[in-house]
């Protein structure tokens, strides 16, 4: 947690590919306005919008839409310290805290300064071929080596802080944040780790005849992903998946900064959030209502 302050630089970003947000974000700045604070509205491929966020022209961003638009604004706003205010319009929303319904009291804590910001873990993933570095990749929720469209498993060796963990024979490795913990990774079978954790969890995307257990690394190790086949794929938060070649190596450690969310109330935001997703399960009797 850190010490909160009352906002007067605001910006208003919604996911490019979801329309209707744009009309709910311009409710959100008419009502900032009348408050007395003038917020533009962009969406998060406008380059403009993005470079005022990068020379720190706002306190924070609101960010308007679902769990991919809070990725798109992680990648955006983290490298440069700017909180990111989620408003859920979609159907997950692990990430976000307030609801469609409830903004309009919860931008009222906000410029009362009756809020506090979360930091949350972000990996920074590098890509080695041949001892070259190809490029560097931040991550919100998580960095994957996977068969991608191929049928046939990849052979991946993990190894942890430069020791060999193990050899797997499976669709693919997940390497992901605490926060990444409740997307593909929870999808792949791996635990919930609270938000405020700082550790790299590795989780196999079906295994074959090989370890099939999540590993919690301890706060701080790296892991180091190379593959022994031709068949694989490296992505980030879902993003276009890259090929690679065998005897590639991602490497994947904690990154420089954190992504930083604004959050209201008690810690316990997180498990009422994640208890009323549980609900929601259609295979619940109640259906979550």
């Amino acid at each position: 947690m850190s010490t909160s302050f009352i906002p007067q630089k605001i910006a208003v970003a919604v996911h490019p590919r979801f329309p209707k947000a744009l009309d709910e974000a311009q409710v959100i700045a008419n009502y900032l306005k009348e408050k007395g604070i003038d917020a533009p509205i962009g969406s998060l491929r406008d380059e403009s919008l993005r470079e005022r966020v990068k020379k720190g022209e706002f306190e924070i961003l609101i960010a308007v839409g679902g769990d991919g638009t809070i990725l798109r604004a992680g990648h955006l706003c983290a490298p440069c310290g700017v909180p990111i205010l989620g408003i859920n319009l979609g159907k997950l929303g692990f990430l976000i805290q307030v609801q469609r319904d409830t903004w309009q009291e919860k931008l009222d804590q906000l410029l009362a300064g009756d809020f506090w910001i979360e930091n949350r873990l972000m990996i920074m993933a590098e890509l080695f071929r041949s001892g070259e570095k190809q490029g560097t990749w931040h991550a919100l929720n998580e960095a994957v080596v996977s068969r991608g469209q191929y049928l046939n498993p990849v052979y991946i060796s993990a190894n942890v802080d430069g020791l060999e963990l193990t050899t797997y024979v499976a669709d693919g490795l997940i390497a992901a944040t605490a926060t990444g913990s409740t997307a593909y990774a929870l999808a792949a079978g791996g635990p919930i780790l609270p938000p405020e954790l700082r550790n790299i969890l590795i989780v196999p995307i079906a295994p074959h005849l090989s370890i099939d257990r999540a590993v919690v690394l301890a706060e701080g190790s790296s892991v180091s992903i190379t593959v022994h086949s031709e068949n694989a794929v490296f992505s980030v938060d879902g993003q276009t998946p890259i090929g690679l070649d065998a005897s590639d190596r991602v490497a994947i450690r904690s990154a420089d900064y954190s992504a930083k969310f604004i959050r209201f109330g008690d810690l316990g935001y997180f498990y009422r959030n994640l208890r009323a997703h549980m609900n929601q399960n259609p295979s619940t009797e109640n259906n979550g209502e």
